[in-house]
């Protein structure tokens, strides 16, 4: 029977070697596989290994203190190409004092370039970009003076006489997965976890170019006792396996707690128990918003006010049932975590992959979007993306 490779946590940092290109998954703390990541800055710290290091991520993947930000070492990372860095204030001091080569490229286009170079395909072509800060008759998305100088990461293309921006490939040597649980071939489940994000895609994509896949789990059943459709990732594209040791620190379903059932749709809570957001000038300007609703309306969430208080609101109000909620996660309907824990949701009616959601945004579109914004032009221009020295990313 075909088993799977299990290692300790310090066993898989070094299987990451000089130079390499890593892709970790995740959004905020969800899914973030904490005891790598630990490992792999502690062997940095001690050894000066792994150095050079490619960091490639579609979300911000920190909680202000760990995540990727265990990765954000002058000379661990020569490159980063990412989308935001908000929650991650060693990330935003590196890329604005020129320590790390920094790109900053649109999320939903990173988490479907995986599935483009899954399928053997040069990079992914799209209208999302043009005009913008990434396009490369802008800036190319390069966000120091480092990086300037480099070459650019997109191009544009021209297709039945249109403009498109086109992503390229980016190699992948090691992605690093998180899971629930996974049987003794390696068959992975993430069914307590509050997102489904691109776990395959990103898996298929490493696996495309000859990488190496790690997954981290919370526990390990018998084979054959996990519904096949359960499983996310099968066993046979996963090479090593990381039991964690600290679930409750290393493993937790999202930053501010280690597990609600009620975020992964194992059960629900009363409405009436889910409590109201206090009044204050956040509520305010997301309640003038709200007003602007109507029955039957798809809406999407951005970061900050939209996502901290409108889900919060409709559910006082009554209302969550005469629209649909959704965030770029993949969450349907609910109320939504806010802060560090943004991108999560109680009482869900329904979650789809962070790609699939990318997906529709890109296609069909919703019907309203809520958006966050740092800086807002007379003419409707919004600045999310870097404010003076401090570089949040665009998301």
């Amino acid at each position: 029977m075909l088993k799977a490779n299990f290692i300790s946590a310090k066993e898989a940092a070094s299987r990451v070697k000089d130079g390499s290109t890593i892709c970790p998954v995740a959004m905020t703390l969800v899914s973030a596989s904490e005891s790598i990541l630990k490992e792999l800055e502690t062997s940095f710290v001690k050894t000066g290994h792994p150095s050079g290091l490619t960091l490639l991520h579609s979300c911000g993947q920190s909680d202000r203190k760990d995540g990727i930000q265990h990765l954000a070492h002058e000379g661990m990372v020569k490159r980063i190409i990412g989308s935001h860095w908000g929650l991650q204030p060693r990330w935003m001091e590196m890329i604005a004092n020129s320590k790390v080569e920094a790109y900053c490229l649109p999320q939903g286009q990173i988490a479907q370039l995986y599935r483009s170079m899954a399928c053997g395909l040069p990079g992914k072509m799209s209208k999302v970009g043009l005009g913008t800060f990434i396009d490369p008759r802008v800036e190319g998305g390069k966000m120091n003076e480092r990086t300037k100088p480099l070459p650019d990461i997109v191009d544009i293309i021209s297709y039945n006489n249109q403009e498109y921006m086109f992503y390229k490939e980016v190699p992948i040597d090691v992605c690093l997965i998180r899971g629930t649980l996974c049987d003794e071939m390696g068959n992975l489940t993430t069914t307590e976890e509050a997102m489904k994000l691109e776990v395959l895609p990103a898996v298929l994509a490493a696996k495309r170019y000859g990488g190496r896949v790690i997954a981290q789990v919370k526990q390990v059943v018998q084979t054959g006792s996990i519904n096949p459709k359960d499983v996310t990732v099968p066993g046979v594209f996963i090479d090593d396996v990381v039991v964690c040791e600290n679930p409750m620190e290393d493993h937790r379903q999202t930053s501010s707690w280690y597990f609600d059932p009620s975020y992964c749709g194992q059960v629900r809570v009363p409405q009436g128990n889910i409590q109201p957001a206090p009044f204050n000038e956040r509520k305010f300007i997301a309640r003038r918003g709200t007003l602007e609703l109507y029955h039957g309306a798809v809406v999407n969430l951005g970061t900050g006010i939209p996502n901290d208080m409108v889900g919060k609101i409709c559910n006082e109000e009554g209302v969550s049932d005469d629209i649909m909620i959704t965030v770029e996660s993949g969450i349907y309907g609910g109320v939504q975590a806010g802060g560090i824990d943004f991108g999560i949701g109680q009482n869900l009616y329904a979650m789809i992959g962070h790609h699939e959601q990318m997906d529709y945004y890109n296609g069909a579109g919703v019907d309203i979007t809520y958006m966050g914004l740092g800086e807002l032009g007379e003419d409707g221009s919004v600045n999310s993306t870097k404010m003076g020295s401090r570089c949040t990313g665009a998301g």
